[in-house]
């Protein structure tokens, strides 16, 4: 029997049993009484178990009974190691934790993690005071209907939403049958056949003004079609691609774009004189070309013309301001 397997039944011992003397614990478990009591300090220490002595009963007890599923991980017990890496998804998940619906679950697994690494040189406390994460494009709008978004997915019942379009500075009622969330660029979105397009959209969460669950079931779009139909087009835009967007960048801003991910189907490539050319699919062009845009004279758009046309249209606005500075 393993030392964590051996605090397990510990605690089961005595959530079962409500007192045990020290002798069950002992022949039981099979160890000496030295073992036991290093045992007992480490669920009181580490683990934050409230196991008292009753000398009226002559045994061990928990002193407040209604916290016991606080100090257990069902099943799941860490090394240093594991802990360690559980501290570092935890310090990720609190960055997507903007309207805080994560943090109180997890609150009971962060308390144990902290108690395995203890007060070594890998600490919770120091691993979270050396990473920051950042997020750059996120918004700090509300989510406040994220918590029926999820509803609706896990009980796959549709919702009725009343949903901001920023693009179209618009708001619509709509039923929606949710199929996935995404979160993209620092931000969340959910892929839904909306019943009203009779189609599949994406619809930022923060958009969503209000949603109420419905009892009708929602229509089920299949993994492959759902992967197809987001996944030819660019960014989070939807739609089966039309155009062909060619881009070429100079050698030196080649060094970074070469090792990016602007497309699922991209193609790229190097030429003799170092520009880096890359080539992808796209249906709607907004989100494309605010990222060329953030390479100034860094790319040039080889085509098609259209998208040519609107980054050049969007260069010269640009200039226009500067000039009347």
């Amino acid at each position: 029997m393993s030392d964590m397997e051996r605090l397990h039944r510990i605690k089961y011992m005595i959530q079962q049993r409500k007192c045990v003397p020290i002798d069950d614990f002992l022949d039981e478990l099979e160890i000496s009484k030295a073992t036991f009591k290093r045992d007992l300090e480490y669920l009181r220490s580490r683990l934050k178990a409230s196991i008292v002595y009753d000398r009226f009963l002559n045994g061990y007890k928990f002193e407040f009974p209604d916290q016991i599923d606080k100090i257990e991980m069902p099943g799941l017990w860490f090394s240093k190691k594991e802990a360690t890496a559980l501290v570092l998804m935890q310090h990720l998940l609190s960055s997507l934790d903007q309207s805080g619906l994560i943090g109180p679950h997890i609150e009971p697994l962060t308390a144990i993690i902290d108690g395995i690494l203890g007060q070594s040189e890998t600490s919770a406390k120091e691993l979270r005071k050396r990473i920051k994460v950042l997020g750059m494009g996120s918004r700090k709008n509300s989510l406040d209907n994220f918590s029926e978004v999820g509803a609706a997915l896990l009980k796959r019942n549709r919702l009725i939403i009343k949903y901001y379009a920023k693009g179209k500075d618009e708001e619509t009622e709509r039923e929606i049958s949710p199929q996935r969330l995404i979160y993209y660029r620092e931000n969340w979105y959910l892929d839904a056949y909306c019943h009203m397009r009779n189609d599949l959209r994406s619809f930022a969460v923060d958009g969503i003004r209000s949603a109420v669950l419905t009892n009708s079931k929602a229509q089920e779009v299949p993994d492959k079609e759902c992967h197809e139909h987001f996944a030819e087009s660019y960014g989070i835009f939807s739609g089966k691609a039309t155009q062909r967007a060619k881009l070429r960048f100079t050698p030196e801003h080649a060094r970074w774009v070469a090792g990016e991910h602007w497309h699922g189907q991209q193609v790229g490539s190097f030429d003799k004189e170092g520009y880096y050319n890359l080539e992808f699919d796209f249906n709607q062009d907004p989100e494309l070309v605010m990222d060329i845009l953030k390479h100034g004279s860094g790319v040039e758009v080889i085509g098609p013309a259209s998208l040519k046309s609107k980054v050049k249209a969007e260069l010269e606005k640009a200039i226009k301001t500067y000039a009347t500075k």
